[in-house]
């Protein structure tokens, strides 16, 4: 979808990707950076909110980063999910599922042990055999197959974080970029730790740029048009949705891929229908709410 709205454009010499996303699949930022790339001579990223994780991922493969002062960026740690990762407790009626497993929290649990094992309070732990038992307890709690993912995850984020900066950096440059790619892998700690415009300026350097108070407001308007068509603000309340009938078809539009030429539209489609239930024997009836999917995946709609 994103080659046919590219090819209708074709190459320019300046492109502009407006993105909003909490993330997703980091490989993914690898295609997508390269492709849109493939179609201009400067790649520019517009962030009027929030570009997290693998919407970060493609930010730094451009040649311009355009914040707007409610802009924000995030690390790149990842997280594996894999059928190798710890069981979630079981729920009725759901197949099983798994935890997912940080590559931050595997690296914090080591790192405790390691400051541990430097304290004078914490003697045991200062020993080989000691830091194995740590490691061996890690293995018992994630599988090791598990574990093992996380590592590649860990070396994969690193090479694909310096490979994007690389795509515009000069080479006279590149010493910049083994920090960028410490910071935003490691040195943050958390996946939920937000980068506003002044330190992704002072992190990441000149390709970080402030939003002209004009394009600022156009990029402003042309989220909340985004924000109001998916209901980003509103909690999904399937009582409210069905109002005074008893079963309806609901439509969520949960994500967007368009240009001048062309829009597709990510439908989730449920239809809700209130039931009775008898939540235990000889007690009384409760009304409840089932829903269904029946529809999932990306539209045309050039309406």
């Amino acid at each position: 979808m994103m080659f046919e709205l590219l090819s209708k454009i074709n190459h320019v010499p300046a492109l502009d990707l407006f993105i909003y996303s909490t993330g997703g699949m980091t490989m993914a930022a690898w295609g997508l950076t390269n492709l849109l790339r493939e179609f201009t001579d400067s790649l520019s990223v517009l962030v009027p909110f929030k570009a997290l994780s693998t919407a970060t991922l493609i930010a730094l493969g451009a040649n311009e980063i355009v914040m707007s002062r409610l802009g924000h960026l995030s690390p790149v740690d990842p997280s594996v999910n894999t059928p190798f990762n710890p069981p979630a407790p079981p729920q009725p009626g759901i197949p099983q599922n798994f935890l997912p497993v940080s590559v931050e929290d595997v690296r914090g649990f080591l790192d405790l042990a390691r400051d541990l094992a430097g304290s004078e309070q914490d003697e045991g732990l200062k020993s080989e055999e000691a830091m194995a038992g740590v490691f061996s307890q890690l293995a018992h709690d994630v599988r090791p197959m598990a574990l093992g993912n996380v590592y590649r995850a860990k070396e994969q984020i690193k090479m694909l974080t310096e490979k994007l900066l690389k795509l515009h950096i000069p080479a006279e440059g590149h010493n910049r970029i083994a920090p960028i790619v410490e910071t935003l892998t490691r040195k943050l700690f958390s996946h939920d730790y937000l980068i506003g415009r002044k330190e992704a300026k002072e992190l990441i350097g000149p390709e970080v740029v402030d939003a002209a108070p004009k394009v600022e407001a156009a990029m402003m308007t042309l989220y909340k048009l985004y924000a109001d068509d998916m209901e980003l603000s509103s909690i999904f309340n399937a009582d409210g949705a069905l109002g005074g009938n008893n079963q309806k078809v609901v439509i969520f539009r949960r994500a967007y891929l368009e240009s001048t030429d062309g829009c597709y539209v990510f439908k989730t489609t449920q239809h809700l229908q209130r039931i009775q239930m008898q939540p235990a024997p000889n007690a009384p009836p409760v009304i409840g709410i089932n829903a269904r999917q029946v529809g999932d995946g990306w539209e045309r709609e050039d309406s």
